[in-house]
């Protein structure tokens, strides 16, 4: 079996914005709803960090336990992101996305109802489910939906609304937590969790399964069924499944450790207040949204592969200075927006490169295993990096883990190949 399609669509129009302006209705209404679906998305998972250090506060938790609730999260959100990937196989993509998007809203809802640490631990697994199985239903939908010459592009810009959720969020917590106190601020916080819910409407009205996917539906009913979940691990396909879930390991675990417990870095370590730290998370969030746009445009210029390996030395590089030279709060601030911009930039890319990795048929339960695997090995670090922090700075720990991520997304993209412009076909 055949990872992907042979057959490459030229790219002519590499600049940023021109894939737009060519895009059908059905292209575009796909890419706002993932786009939406996907700043939801963010700002429903970066609320947690941003109200952590008032969780500690309040139920007087300790930090590695803090951490853990935020590996939880993302533990079950590895295996929520795998079973909406096969059953995006099964009933197709865009229900498999209204059904993760009401599960996850509905769990960030009642978590501003927990009583102590115990409830929300359970609450926020429970969101994580349909947290994971958002993103992989999405990312199959707008990969199988945009033409492969604009894909890369479209793709990575919408990867770019997880950087103005992770926005909306942090006004959210300045408005909230300057209106209101502290022990009922964050309690709202996860209440406007539950907005993405909205977006079903939108969804079941506008939105449209990808011909290639019906297709391939069709094609595999009439040869008597359905594919095995465990498929993905069978024949040639095997090494690619590996090698994707060691590359999702490393640009995941990596950006964790880093925006997980940043914010608590700055009102520690730094001496900053929450409000105080606004600014300090405003320049990283810019220069993630700017790292999102460029990281598009450079993987359909020069491919995803070239991606990966370009922006996991960048993410080094910035970390290293970040955590480790003995910088002023002024220099900090400056140095956010590479921060940002490497640290989140490569997402841009993971979308195309899954969708094109594996072919039509086992494509959810590909893309939906690999991403999500590496999202739940990536869960570890922030509980890591906050045990790791009650022996040394958390500075430290920060930095140990995010090294140690880009080290294997460098040398796991380093094996795999180019697949740019890949044409995705039923026959697969």
């Amino acid at each position: 079996m055949t990872t992907s399609s042979s057959t490459v669509a030229p790219i002519t129009d590499t600049s940023l914005t021109g894939f737009y302006k060519d895009m059908t209705v059905t292209e575009k209404r796909t890419f706002w709803a993932c786009a939406t679906g996907w700043a939801l998305d963010g700002m429903d998972f970066m609320i947690y960090p941003l109200v952590i250090g008032t969780i500690i506060a309040l139920w007087q938790v300790d930090a590695g336990s803090a951490g853990l609730a935020g590996t939880v999260t993302l533990l079950a959100s590895a295996v929520g992101g795998w079973a909406a990937g096969y059953l995006a196989d099964r009933i197709g993509r865009v229900r498999t996305l209204q059904l993760t998007i009401i599960w996850f809203s509905l769990f960030s809802l009642l978590c501003a109802f927990a009583q102590n640490f115990e409830q929300l631990l359970i609450l926020r697994a429970l969101l994580g489910f349909g947290f994971g199985g958002e993103w992989a239903a999405g990312a199959v939908l707008i990969g199988e939906t945009i033409r492969p010459q604009y894909r890369g592009r479209a793709v990575g810009s919408v990867q770019s609304g997880w950087a103005v959720g992770w926005g909306l969020a942090v006004l959210a917590q300045a408005a909230l937590f300057s209106l209101l106190p502290a022990e009922q601020a964050w309690r709202w916080m996860f209440a406007i969790g539950a907005l993405p819910a909205l977006l079903v409407l939108y969804l079941r009205a506008y939105v449209k399964e990808p011909q290639v996917a019906v297709e391939a539906r069709a094609k595999v009913t009439a040869a008597g069924g359905s594919r095995s979940i465990l498929a993905i691990f069978q024949g040639r396909i095997l090494k690619t499944t590996i090698l994707a879930s060691l590359v999702a390991t490393g640009c995941q675990g990596g950006y964790y450790a880093i925006t997980f417990w940043v914010p608590r870095f700055l009102t520690t370590e730094r001496k900053l207040s929450i409000v105080g730290s606004t600014g300090y998370l405003a320049t990283l969030i810019i220069g993630s949204f700017v790292g999102y746009l460029v990281g598009a445009w450079f993987a359909d210029r020069f491919g995803r592969r070239s991606l990966f390996l370009t922006f996991s030395l960048g993410a080094m590089v910035v970390v290293l200075a970040y955590t480790q030279l003995p910088l002023s709060n002024e220099m900090l601030w400056v140095l956010g927006f590479p921060l940002g911009f490497f640290a989140s930039g490569y997402f841009s890319g993971m979308g195309a490169f899954l969708t094109e990795l594996f072919p039509t048929s086992l494509r959810g339960s590909g893309q939906g295993f690999c991403y999500n695997f590496g999202r739940g090995v990536g869960a570890l670090f922030p509980f890591l990096v906050g045990y790791l922090s009650q022996v040394t700075t958390l500075a430290n720990a920060i930095c140990l883990f995010a090294v140690f991520a880009y080290v294997l997304f460098f040398a796991a993209a380093y094996a795999l190949p180019e697949t740019r412009g890949r044409v995705l076909s039923a026959d697969e």
